[in-house]
């Protein structure tokens, strides 16, 4: 089974990306939550390297720290996302590719994902594909707010598209039958 959802496209684009994976089993959670930051920022700085500044042109400074933003906050949210929605009764590796083209940058988040949670997120990205990201991301601030037990915000791709007007597509992959295991990978491309 393979689905496709939102702007998702089969990547190599260019010869030119990184990847890091993860042992989806070799440390907790909670160990991992702190190394997040971390890999984001390793990928931020390594990609920085690529638009680098020039103290006579402020605007080259300026967009160099821009994008160095931008992939950090990006790279984060999804690992942080892979790492808390990971089915975790499976050792599927979890990996996070930065593919680098003229223009753009494209991220793969590639985890797998409970069987019984499949349907839930797939409503999330169909809401998301469908809604005025403006509205939703109101609408969540609000759920939020009046949720005193809330422990997942919802904010993080409706910021990504609000504040970095990134394109978001996610495939769906059975990569194992017996037992199932099923692959997501989620596409974030932003322009650079």
């Amino acid at each position: 089974m393979i689905q496709i959802f939102g702007d998702f496209e089969e990547p190599p684009f260019t010869q030119e990306y990184l990847i890091i994976g993860f042992s989806p089993s070799s440390f907790p959670l909670k160990q991992r939550w702190r190394n997040n930051g971390l890999s984001a920022d390793f990928l931020a700085d390594y990609l920085a390297t690529f638009f680098p500044g020039n103290e006579r042109e402020p605007a080259s400074i300026y967009k160099q720290a821009q994008v160095k933003s931008a992939i950090s906050y990006v790279a984060n949210e999804l690992l942080e996302n892979a790492m808390k929605f990971n089915d975790e009764t499976c050792q599927y590796p979890i990996s996070i590719r930065l593919h680098l083209e003229s223009g753009r940058v494209a991220f793969l988040m590639t985890n797998s994902i409970p069987p019984q949670a499949v349907d839930k997120f797939q409503a999330y990205i169909k809401e998301l594909t469908t809604s005025d990201p403006n509205e939703l991301y109101i609408y969540q601030l609000e759920k939020n707010a009046a949720d005193e037990n809330c422990t997942a915000s919802g904010l993080g791709l409706l910021t990504m598209i609000n504040d970095y007007e990134a394109k978001l597509g996610w495939k769906f992959e059975t990569v194992q039958k017996d037992p199932e295991v099923i692959a997501v990978t989620t596409m974030v491309q932003l322009r650079v």
